[in-house]
């Protein structure tokens, strides 16, 4: 493997017929957070649950990509630890508002914590 691919998190190069650098054909969807048809999904669901397959359906890299950024402002903000069942319901909850359901979510220099959120 050469430097190049090693730790390559980005989706696979591809054609504008959806043909990747080998030649097989790739699978496509349309990502509900953009609006854009025909994007490779994730390479694999991010969650061993429903959570992480049904964003491996809807979501396309780019807007993965972006949520890992405004989780890390949320876990960096609110102080959270992932480990923890709360703050994990937590970031649950928000990739279904912010993510999957087109809303803006917690706004980390908006303040305390969130209502019903992570919150001693």
């Amino acid at each position: 493997m050469s430097g190049k691919d090693a730790g390559a998190t980005g989706p696979p190069e591809t054609d504008s017929k959806g043909v990747d650098a080998k030649g097989a054909e790739m699978e496509s969807i349309q990502c509900v957070r953009c609006g854009r048809e025909g994007v490779p999904p994730l390479a694999r669901p991010p969650f061993r649950n429903a959570l992480g397959e049904r964003i491996h359906r809807e979501i396309c890299a780019e807007c993965w990509g972006e949520w890992l950024e405004h989780q890390t402002l949320l876990i960096n903000h609110y102080g959270l630890d992932p480990r923890e069942q709360k703050a994990r319901e937590f970031l649950y909850a928000q990739i279904e508002e912010v993510l999957l359901g087109g809303g803006e979510g917690m706004n980390p220099a908006g303040g305390g914590a969130p209502e019903g959120g992570p919150a001693d």
